[in-house]
């Protein structure tokens, strides 16, 4: 019996039979994320159903050194649940229950399986609803959530996932136990929490998440607005911020985008426009409408050619639905497509836009762009087609260049999909070799053994280096020996 073999023995004598994947029709599902352009066969998939399961896994793999990639949904963008050749998936798919709900407190306690909307869909009895709403929030977990600190059109008014996880259960590589925050409105030690969330997988594996509820608002209505210049449209999202009113949720789409999504949905969209803004107020009658008044006088302010409102549920439903279907709907218009993911201030949206116009010119390709324009979230989607030479190259060569406009710009490199394998060289172009260092420092004060979800996020120093965007002095690298991860 080879190592391998041994392995796979004892990780099925330490689960129940149907929940160790090996056969390769059964791991298939498991090759890639939602960046389906790398993929790679697991060693097998364990699919752990409680607690005392994934402390299992996680014993079994000690002893064999296997590493070990989480993975929730798999609707993640960046290749962060990507598996690793001779690895395991520990799919966290069937730990799936609501374990508690207070509407009291307005807090859920809940497994890491649980779908993002269906925690909204149990807090619905309370009326009360979990705020984070992701794109993908039909399939995607709580748990890739909190690996991703993902975010969604409503991320403005209500924040990201770190700004509604209370509390994370979770156990680390060594097989320990931790709580990390608090039910509580504070929790002793350090705030491990906040960076707990959105590290991708390499610290820890979640067991149960407590998060925040909050009421569902009595009424919201949603401004389309036009505008026949993008310079305008990012220059009304930065006066619609000065103006000291916060929109439930702030997205725009190129006109690229509105005629990619308008046959698709129907949502009435202007594919004349030069771009259009989505602007949403919520809470009472009251609110709302006084709300609607300040921003529609904003944007007309701005230059906006037309401002319809919603006026009814179904109609501001409707507005929605293009802009939460644009990347299925990219799929009538281009084989392919590429969806990056950078942040930068309101006021360079404008220099970021143009930037990118430029760049489908040199580059060969087009970009529909919809994003969370409130917070300065871009999503540029790269259309292309991976059946022609060089297509995906220069598709991945246009989105690192994005992302370097991004940082040079006083930006970052992602917002809400996270690094994983997809941008590991562009954390080079925007942190220094002691700041990689430090996250090095943090990876294996959680993992020493390197084995939770290695090779991503944190680029080596000397892939830095090779990657050119790191000063070697007298040929030396500082920290050259750091373990890869």
């Amino acid at each position: 019996m080879n190592n391998s073999q041994a392995f796979l023995a004892a990780l099925r004598a330490a689960l129940p039979p149907s929940s160790v994947l090996s056969e390769t029709e059964d791991t298939r599902p498991y090759e890639c994320d939602g960046l389906s352009a790398y993929r790679q066969l697991p060693m097998a998939v364990a699919l752990p159903a409680d607690e005392a399961q994934v402390l299992a896994v996680l014993k079994v793999c000690r002893e064999f050194n296997v590493p070990i990639v989480p993975r929730g949904a798999g609707t993640g963008l960046s290749g962060g649940a990507m598996p690793i050749e001779n690895g395991v998936v520990l799919s966290t798919a069937r730990m799936n229950q609501v374990v508690r709900m207070d509407a009291y407190a307005r807090t859920a306690v809940v497994q890491p399986g649980v779908r993002n909307l269906a925690i909204s869909e149990e807090a619905a009895q309370h009326g009360l609803y979990y705020a984070p709403d992701p794109s993908s929030q039909i399939a995607c977990t709580i748990g890739g959530n909190v690996a991703e600190n993902s975010g969604g059109v409503h991320c403005l008014k209500y924040g990201l996932t770190v700004h509604n996880v209370l509390r994370v259960r979770m156990v680390t590589m060594e097989g320990d136990v931790v709580e990390l925050g608090s039910e509580a409105l504070d929790a002793p030690g350090l705030d491990l929490l906040a960076a707990f969330v959105g590290s991708e997988g390499m610290l820890g594996i979640v067991t149960e998440v407590t998060v925040k509820l909050v009421p569902k608002p009595a009424t919201a209505r949603v401004i389309m607005a036009s505008f026949n210049e993008i310079g305008a449209a990012c220059g009304a999202v930065a006066a619609v911020i000065a103006a000291g009113i916060i929109p439930a949720g702030m997205e725009m789409m190129d006109r690229t985008s509105s005629r990619m999504v308008e046959p698709f949905v129907h949502a009435g969209y202007d594919t004349g426009a030069a771009a259009i803004l989505l602007c949403e107020a919520d809470g009472t009658p009251e609110e709302v409408e006084e709300e609607i008044a300040r921003m529609t006088a904003v944007l007309q302010g701005a230059g906006a050619s037309a401002v319809q409102v919603s006026g009814s549920e179904a109609e501001r439903l409707k507005f929605w639905s293009g802009r939460k279907n644009a990347f299925p709907a990219a799929g009538r218009i281009s084989p392919d497509y590429y969806c990056m993911d950078g942040t930068i201030p309101r006021k360079q949206l404008a220099r970021v836009l143009l930037g990118i116009e430029q760049m489908e010119a040199r580059y060969g390709l087009r970009c529909a762009n919809v994003f969370h324009a409130g917070d300065g979230n871009l999503h540029p989607l790269i259309l292309f087609d991976a059946n022609k030479p060089d297509e995906l190259q220069r598709a991945e060569a246009f989105g690192a260049e994005i992302l370097a406009l991004c940082v040079e710009v006083g930006g970052t490199i992602t917002g809400e999909h996270g690094v994983g394998i997809e941008k590991i060289d562009s954390m080079c172009a925007q942190f220094t070799d002691a700041e990689l260092a430090a996250f090095s420092a943090v990876k294996r004060a959680f993992d020493p053994l390197s084995l939770l979800n290695p090779n991503k996020a944190i680029p080596t120093l000397n892939r830095c280096a090779e990657f050119g965007k790191m000063h070697v002095r007298a040929g030396r690298l500082p920290f050259a020996g750091l373990p890869r991860f």
